[in-house]
């Protein structure tokens, strides 16, 4: 019993201590981003061992894919979307919260980049999960937006869905190079344009 309960305060103080470089990580990225650092640069900045971080993650781009996970579960938590929102206004509205943290969307596009490579098995297999499991989010949200006539019958929900993703994604890389990109206004665009023309 006395061997179980010190496992089990073991397993508790490594999930604690992986949570606190997870959290300090995030505030680190934040400010900076990927910028291409080594795993062992990440430890020196978050003043983390190098070895403490091979402990808890296999890789640079596991402890990246982890702190953006972290990062972006803490921010729909802190600022969630009304229940009600359609689909361009859920991407909308994560689009301002990440408006904050520009070191966090470039990390996201520094990820999704590798996600495209060979070599990057953990990226890839991570953004193929969050884009399945979006597109089929925003599909359904679709779906309900047509049943209360505020979107188009004859679009299909989910060529609609990869359609507001594409948009958001790519208007917050064209921010990043270029800060006076509105972003809210084109996706408030392509809202109108799913909802058809103006009745009368």
């Amino acid at each position: 019993m006395t061997q179980e309960l010190q496992r089990r305060g073991s397993y508790e103080k490594g999930v604690r201590r992986r949570q606190e470089i997870l959290d300090r990580a995030i505030e680190v990225f934040a400010e900076r981003g990927a910028q291409g650092t080594s795993l062992r640069a990440i430890g020196e900045a978050i003043g983390v061992s190098h070895a403490a971080l091979k402990h808890y993650f296999d890789s640079r781009e596991e402890l990246l894919i982890e702190v953006y996970r972290a990062a972006e579960e803490r921010s729909t938590l802190g600022d969630p979307p009304v229940g009600t929102t359609g689909p361009v206004g859920l991407m909308t509205h994560a689009a301002r919260r990440n408006h904050g943290v520009p070191g966090l969307v470039q990390l996201y596009s520094t990820l999704v980049a590798s996600a495209l490579e060979n070599g990057h098995d953990a990226a890839r297999s991570f953004f193929s999960a969050r884009f399945r499991d979006l597109r089929g989010l925003l599909a359904d949200r679709v779906r309900e937006e047509q049943r209360d006539g505020h979107i188009r019958a004859d679009i299909a929900p989910e060529a609609a869905a990869a359609l507001i993703i594409a948009a958001s994604d790519g208007l917050q890389t064209q921010w990043l190079l270029d800060p006076s990109v509105d972003i809210e206004e084109s996706l408030s665009l392509l809202e109108s344009l799913l909802q058809g023309p103006l009745r009368s």
